[in-house]
């Protein structure tokens, strides 16, 4: 995102405007500063906002609608990711779990035997539960995102058109069902059809992954502790973390990929070009 932003907006450096980074006499700071406070830079708002989206915090200190398309692409995706980055802190420790699990059974399924973690049996009832938990948010974003972008009541509150607008839609609903609270900033939530829409969101988004995630938990307290054999696969291994982001990183890009691919993708290959929209 850093490099992103201090590589600064390709559309403004067509008309003219030097945004490279210099020192000495004429020094100045360069890159893309719109939307951000000169007190903190770039280097700093950039760090910042990673921070806010890969956790659950939701506090901001700098407009993410104006950061380009490259650099606004992050924090959608850190949160997209069921903000596990890193490691699930806050609210995003239960989905980290769930993954843990989803990576455990994958495992499992490799070496052809019955997965365990923690001493316990990972079934049937465990990984279906783990889907439900892993298939709310997407559903949530995707849905409300979509009729959000086609009906007047939620295409009308975007302060731009094109590809920018869609992420506007698309990150209010993804921060909404993931317990963020960040903003975009350049949608007007406070309408009729976002305050039901994003209420829906953050209601489903919350509590049906804690039931799931519950539910797992309950199966798992219930079931005998099994002794750890030859077969067992370790969890504390460099191969089973690789294993684990590759699990968090597959389902969040199959899922997520080609809404992002309309938003801020293409707007980044639209700046690219030089267009405006």
């Amino acid at each position: 995102m850093i490099v992103a932003e201090q590589a600064g907006n390709p559309i403004v450096a067509r008309a003219g405007v030097d945004q490279a980074q210099r020192t000495g006499p004429d020094a100045q700071a360069g890159g893309n500063l719109e939307g951000k406070e000169v007190r903190f830079g770039i280097g700093a708002s950039g760090a910042f906002a990673a921070s806010t989206t890969g956790t659950s915090t939701g506090a901001v200190n700098s407009s993410h609608d104006s950061y380009t398309a490259a650099g606004g692409l992050v924090p959608t995706a850190l949160i997209l990711l069921g903000e596990v980055s890193p490691g699930g802190v806050g609210t995003g420790l239960y989905t980290m779990l769930v993954f843990v699990l989803l990576a455990v059974f994958i495992a499992g399924l490799m070496v052809g035997r019955t997965p365990e973690w923690l001493g316990k049996k990972i079934q049937a009832r465990e990984v279906k539960l783990a889907g439900l938990a892993i298939l709310v948010m997407p559903v949530l974003v995707l849905v409300l995102a979509g009729i959000a972008a086609v009906v007047d009541a939620g295409s009308s509150s975007r302060l731009n058109q094109g590809p920018h607008g869609l992420t506007e839609i698309l990150y209010a609903f993804a921060s909404q069902a993931n317990n963020n609270g960040s903003a975009f900033a350049g949608l007007t939530g406070d309408t009729p059809f976002y305050n039901l829409t994003g209420s829906l969101a953050m209601y489903a988004g919350r509590y049906l992954p804690i039931l799931a995630v519950l539910a797992i938990a309950g199966s798992l307290a219930a079931k005998e502790p099994v002794p750890a054999g030859p077969g067992t696969f370790p969890t504390h291994t460099p191969l089973f973390v690789g294993l684990l982001v590759g699990v968090v990183v597959i389902v969040g890009a199959l899922t997520f990929f080609p809404v992002l691919a309309l938003g801020p993708l293409v707007e980044h290959l639209l700046q690219g070009t030089g267009q405006l929209f």
